[in-house]
């Protein structure tokens, strides 16, 4: 499945919750507009069963279903495409692994060369944050605007911001090149498929 152009970027909120209520909310979600979902889950009772549900939903949306952090479990469920933090693996392992048509997106922090050096290396997208305060991530070393803005001028690929994003907050970093905002909180901590519509309104 291709990547989209542009749009909302949902990553799962699995936190003391049932499979069954992140299947649910991802479906909200997807209702609201999200073009992407990322199943991202830090301490997993079945990975596997919960990705394959969720890869099943996606597909029956025809939306790309990312795994974060695991190119293996990404290989298990033939899902769309894997996204890769610092410690998680090569770009080339990962496409061998997944083949030539998988989505590997690169978490690049406020790295700008890290960025460039994931595009060379064969990344379908990157991404730059925390750009606000985030509960989802609150110890993550908070990135600039500058180089959202530098980034749209230098790569080609398209550009993830993730870190406390909000509706009110989002058209700043759309603005500066975001061709996605990547969100969990915002969507998850209220109901997912209103919040999801006003996220996507900042595209239109």
């Amino acid at each position: 499945m291709k990547l989209p152009s542009k749009g909302l970027y949902a990553i799962t909120q699995t936190e003391n919750k049932s499979a069954e209520t992140v299947i649910q909310e991802v479906a909200a979600a997807i209702r609201g507009g999200a073009v992407i979902v990322q199943y991202r889950d830090k301490q997993p009772a079945d990975a596997l069963a919960l990705g394959q549900a969720l890869l099943a939903l996606c597909r029956s949306h025809k939306v790309p279903l990312i795994i974060n952090d695991s190119i293996d479990l990404a290989a298990q469920l033939h899902a769309d495409g894997v996204h890769l933090g610092r410690e998680d693996g090569l770009i080339a392992k990962a496409r061998e692994r997944l083949g030539d048509t998988a989505i590997i997106g690169v978490s690049c922090y406020n790295d700008l060369e890290r960025a460039k050096t994931a595009e060379q290396e064969g990344a379908d997208y990157v991404a730059f944050g925390r750009f606000f305060p985030s509960n989802s991530k609150p110890l993550a070393a908070p990135a600039e605007l500058t180089t959202l803005l530098l980034a749209k001028q230098q790569l080609t690929i398209p550009l993830v911001a993730i870190g406390g994003i909000l509706p009110e907050n989002g058209h700043q970093l759309v603005q500066a090149g975001a061709d996605f905002l990547a969100v969990i909180g915002g969507l998850f901590d209220h109901e997912p498929e209103q919040a999801a519509r006003t996220y996507q309104a900042l595209f239109e």
